[in-house]
């Protein structure tokens, strides 16, 4: 198998779209073929298994039995994915430096990339500082994630995710399916359509990121 890929998905605040981005990235690895496996760190009552329960684990990843359930089966998968809980991006990338997790990417043993997710707000930039210096070997993107209608101007080569409709959003949240099912169900051909048009443009910022492509490391 190739060297594994560790896309882990955090924010150092709470409330900024952190767990809909990663279902985004789940929904996009499946449509294009790419094993993965996932992680949800909200223990004990974490919410992204409910919408890929074949997929998902919920782990407390600040002990160290949960940490080796996730980091010494990497192999298993083409990619794991971890949805960090909100406040502990910043100490998991110390935590992870500090195991070694780090010096592994630098030899190439596994690829790590940070989608670093950032809230509405010009203040939530501040937060790139002490994630970045913790990121040596790991590919670092910042993810712009506008859950409400307040504009910022996103850090240049971040991705840029627009808002979905309310309805839509929480329609899709009720019967919690991933967002491609949703978009196939029996539901108001209205919001099917609105979260269709929404999935494709991001989509489409994650084909220019290369985020399918595991031989991207920079």
């Amino acid at each position: 198998m190739a060297i594994p890929t560790v896309f882990i998905v955090g924010a150092d605040k709470g409330g900024v779209g952190k767990t809909t981005l990663t279902r985004l990235l789940l929904d996009y690895f499946r449509a294009n073929g790419v094993d993965f496996k996932a992680y949800d760190t909200e223990h004990p009552s974490g919410s992204l298994q409910r919408f890929f329960p074949e997929k998902v684990q919920i782990v407390d990843l600040t002990k160290s039995s949960d940490q080796m359930k996730v980091f010494d089966n990497l192999g298993t998968s083409q990619v794991t994915v971890i949805d960090i809980r909100a406040g502990l991006l910043s100490p998991m990338l110390k935590t992870l430096s500090e195991i070694g997790f780090m010096d592994a990417a630098k030899a190439n043993k596994l690829r790590i990339v940070v989608l670093h997710v950032l809230g509405p707000s010009t203040q939530s930039l501040e937060e790139v500082k002490p994630v970045v210096a913790a990121l040596t070997g790991a590919r670092h993107i910042v993810v712009a994630n506008h859950i409400n209608d307040t504009e910022f101007a996103a850090p240049a080569g971040a991705l840029d995710i627009p808002k979905l409709d309310e309805l839509a959003c929480g329609a899709v949240d009720k019967v919690a399916l991933p967002f491609s099912e949703f978009v196939n169900s029996q539901a108001s051909f209205v919001l099917r359509g609105k979260v269709r048009n929404w999935v494709a443009a991001v989509f489409g910022q994650f084909d220019a990121a290369k985020l399918s492509d595991l031989s991207v490391t920079i």
